[in-house]
């Protein structure tokens, strides 16, 4: 009989080792009867089990044997370990002593095991603890880490259910839904500490001497008050609970919902920001890239990113010199930043990368010309296209001036009295004074010459896949500390730093010394500090 985490089996005795070992030998016994026995040819020409078949009951027999060797393990480890646990035991202020040995269910990868564990009970009223846990690296929650950690890696990139469903193919019993979502906040609390200790990302081998910076937002649907506060309701009884058909009337029933009105946003949208790092190799008059991409995400402001871009361009060794600029640098090293033309961007770029290479996406400043020929031209024709053309390789080739004077022509040729006129002139002076006030920014004639980046289109696929993908689906709605979590994971598992974050999770969690760490959290951590500024 299968165990559960819900019930007791009726049984509960606790395993003795030759028991076990003996049962392990049979169990290896059995492996070994039951391939020679699938193998045998029958009157009709054909082994007893096709490969399908023989696949899916051998994988059976395999989850069986695993959850055998484990609770093996475990028996083991807490008879050695019983064994040098002392009757008495003091821990600084607290003195423990040793009880008897109580059951536990763990769900592992080959399923639900029943173990035993020794309990070291507080006499002077703290919590006490179980050493054998402790030991062998078990948290306070009843599901093993790979588990954990390989449901957490499905939510990162399908929803809890979607994760929940498609881990169940894999493995005996698989975490629930709630279960995922606190693991996935509980990892969270150690995003903030890897990302600062993490070292800078080396696969594409040493680093190249210009270090592009790109940054930009997306909204992530975000619930509002009264939703929150519908969710938080008691639940009220449903009629009719035996037909999909009749719950889904009563439910329209009782909420009917309402009509938008003009400029309701039904997202309630909070800005992700996204940041992209990467290095460029000069090789001859090419720049060979992108090289060691690091990505970044949080739902924090926009400026935590640039704070985060700070630390992560001086692990690459890209230092500002005294004055802080990162201009004329001994190593001839050079940080070139890309933006789509905010206004907080731009602010924060130079306020926290004076003298770098400050550049706004290209294409953003072509969808403005593009808005300004839709304003002189009432329709799409060849006119307007060929317009286009030209006033797209005056940007290219650094004729700003030209530019802005065929802007202004066309904005003096539009007549100011008149029907639809005047949404046309503020179209046009919108983009000339867009031009305008960043033509220092635009300098794409020199970028080009210097093979350097002058669109963020690394930037804009970022955005797309890591935040998206993800939180951007139909009927979504997050809280911004929640998605924060899940975000931070995602980026971490696309940098291609899973492995490296998981050894730094399961190192925290053997360093405990009495509770065992707590993974599965209720609460999310609260979103980075942003007042103070990166030195």
């Amino acid at each position: 009989m299968k165990l559960s985490l819900g019930k007791k089996p009726e049984n509960d005795e606790h395993p003795d080792i030759t028991t076990l070992i003996k049962q392990l030998g049979q169990k290896l016994e059995e492996l070994t009867y039951f391939a020679k026995e699938s193998a045998k040819i029958g009157e009709d020409g054909c082994p007893k089990y096709h490969f399908a078949s023989f696949e899916l009951e051998l994988k059976t027999r395999l989850m069986a044997l695993g959850r055998l060797v484990c609770t093996l393990f475990l028996t083991l480890a807490e008879n050695e370990l019983k064994k040098r646990l002392p009757t008495k035991l003091c821990h600084g202020d607290h003195t423990f002593t040793k009880e008897s040995a109580k059951p536990r269910s763990l769900n592992t990868l080959f399923g639900v095991i029943r173990y035993w564990r020794t309990y070291m009970r507080c006499l002077t009223g703290s919590e006490g603890y179980h050493p054998l846990d402790l030991s062998v690296g078990l948290t306070r929650g009843r599901t093993s880490f790979n588990l954990l950690m390989s449901g957490v890696m499905l939510a990162l990139k399908l929803s809890f259910d979607e994760a929940h469903s498609t881990l169940g193919h894999f493995v005996e019993t698989p975490p629930s839904i709630d279960v995922l979502e606190k693991a996935s906040l509980g990892l969270g609390r150690f995003t903030a500490e890897f990302f600062e200790k993490a070292s800078a990302p080396t696969v594409d081998g040493p680093d190249g001497e210009v270090l592009v910076i790109m940054i930009d937002s997306k909204g992530v649907p975000t619930a509002t008050e009264k939703e929150l506060k519908k969710r938080r309701l008691k639940r009220v009884k449903r009629l009719h609970s035996k037909s999909k058909r009749h719950r889904g009337r009563d439910k329209r029933q009782r909420c009917p919902r309402t009509r938008r009105k003009k400029g309701d946003k039904s997202k309630n949208a909070r800005m992700a920001t996204v940041l992209v790092m990467y290095t460029l190799r000069r090789e001859g008059d090419l720049l060979i890239g992108p090289l060691n991409v690091f990505r970044y995400a949080s739902m924090a402001s926009k400026q935590h990113a640039f704070k985060i871009a700070i630390r992560e361009a001086k692990k690459r060794g890209f230092k500002a010199n005294d004055d802080g600029s990162f201009e004329s640098l001994p190593d001839q090293k050079l940080v070139h930043i890309l933006v789509d033309g905010d206004q907080d961007l731009d602010r924060y770029a130079k306020e926290y990368f004076p003298g770098a290479n400050f550049t706004i996406d290209v294409m953003h400043v072509l969808g403005y010309i593009y808005s300004a020929a839709k304003a002189i031209f009432k329709e799409k024709n060849c006119e307007m296209d060929q317009w286009f053309s030209t006033q797209k390789e005056r940007l290219y080739n650094g004729e700003l001036d030209v530019l802005l004077e065929e802007l202004h022509d066309r904005l003096d040729s539009i007549s100011k009295r008149g029907p639809g006129t005047k949404r046309r002139r503020e179209k046009l002076e919108k983009v000339i004074n867009y031009i305008d006030k960043r033509q220092a920014h635009l300098n794409y004639s020199e970028l080009i010459e210097a093979d350097m980046d002058i669109a963020t289109g690394m930037v804009e696929g970022a955005v797309k896949y890591v935040v998206a993908k993800r939180f951007d689906h139909g009927g979504m709605r997050w809280i911004r500390e929640r998605a924060e979590a899940l975000l931070q994971l995602r980026c971490i598992a696309i940098n291609g730093q899973w492995e490296d974050f998981l050894n730094f999770v399961h190192n925290k969690i053997m360093e405990a010394e009495i509770a065992p760490i707590k993974l599965l959290q209720d609460e999310p951590a609260p979103l980075p500090d942003i007042a103070q500024k990166a030195a």
